[in-house]
């Protein structure tokens, strides 16, 4: 009786199921590689705005404290964007005519807001409080890198659950001293992790079975 398959027919077929595996192993990985990069996670790119505002003029330059701009950071689950008022605080006697302000003036004199294009987009399902994290010693930069050297705002951290959860479960890496929480400047110091603790105590920061419940950042 005649053979059904040639000779070299089981070489291919271990060929063929080699291949196949390396394939898929190669595109989940690649996959998986993918999601942390800025094309998914939008990391390190500028979002363009109704007016380029600079926080690298008006806070690294001018020292502008983030909490003039940002008044509900510190007391509300929301940072908040700042009312053209605020604006005009400074501009209606700086820059008055500049042409790169005439949207802010625009919303002055019609009192419709500006419509600033979000940064940090969070799922709606996924519960972000500052105040919360400022009060438990987590300081701005910690989340949104050297703000104050941003010619334009981009998102500096990936925002990833993984990212998220590392702190959670190492709080003692990042916290700093309550009055050093909106110091653009503040480098952590050499014995950080001695320093975290004490105040991971002292801040009454809850254990990290708490701190990686669902429950604890999702709806």
């Amino acid at each position: 009786m005649p053979r059904s398959f040639p000779p070299a027919a089981n070489s291919i077929f271990r060929g063929s199921l080699a291949a196949l595996v390396i394939l898929v192993t190669v595109t989940l990985a690649t996959a998986m590689t993918l999601q942390w990069t800025p094309y998914v996670t939008d990391q390190q790119v500028a979002i363009a705005q109704p007016v380029p505002f600079s926080h690298q003029h008006h806070v690294g330059g001018l020292g502008i404290d983030c909490r003039y701009c940002h008044t509900s950071v510190d007391g509300s689950s929301f940072a908040g964007i700042p009312p053209t008022k605020t604006c005009m605080t400074c501009h209606s006697q700086l820059w008055n005519s500049a042409g790169i302000l005439q949207p802010v003036r625009d919303s002055w004199q019609t009192n419709k807001p500006i419509e600033w294009n979000r940064v940090h987009n969070l799922p709606q399902y996924v519960l972000f409080p500052h105040d919360i994290h400022i009060a438990k010693g987590v300081g701005c930069s910690t989340c949104h890198g050297q703000v104050d050297q941003m010619p334009l705002t981009w998102q500096d951290k990936g925002l990833q659950m993984a990212w998220c959860l590392n702190c959670h479960r190492n709080p003692e890496q990042y916290l700093r001293p309550r009055e050093q929480i909106f110091n653009m400047q503040y480098q952590p110091p050499a014995n950080q992790i001695e320093l975290g603790l004490q105040l991971k105590k002292q801040y009454e920061i809850r254990p990290k079975q708490t701190l990686e419940s669902c429950s604890t950042c999702h709806y």
